[in-house]
């Protein structure tokens, strides 16, 4: 079943982007290549889980894309080739 979800219109919660990590640190999920992080001028080295999961729920483009859940796994930002590798039957 395909869903599809706009989080930019309808933003994550931090229950659900937790529940999306599976437990996993935030940083797989948040993208330091953005402009946006790079505008903040912070140091990625110096934030934790928690600052993660907020600056993301403040500023969706900080979440990496795409978020595609495959067989109950999420992936994160995955290029087009992967996930066809992850599609195929």
């Amino acid at each position: 079943m395909l869903k599809e979800r706009d989080f930019f219109k309808n933003p994550f919660s931090k229950d659900e982007i937790k529940t999306v990590l599976e437990g996993n640190p935030a940083f797989e999920m948040f993208n330091f290549k953005s402009p946006n992080f790079g505008k903040l001028g912070l140091d990625r080295n110096k934030l934790s889980d928690e600052d993660l999961l907020d600056l993301m729920l403040g500023e969706p483009r900080l979440v990496k894309r795409p978020v595609i859940v495959i067989n109950g796994k999420t992936h994160f930002g995955a290029s087009a080739k992967y996930l066809e590798e992850q599609l195929k039957i």
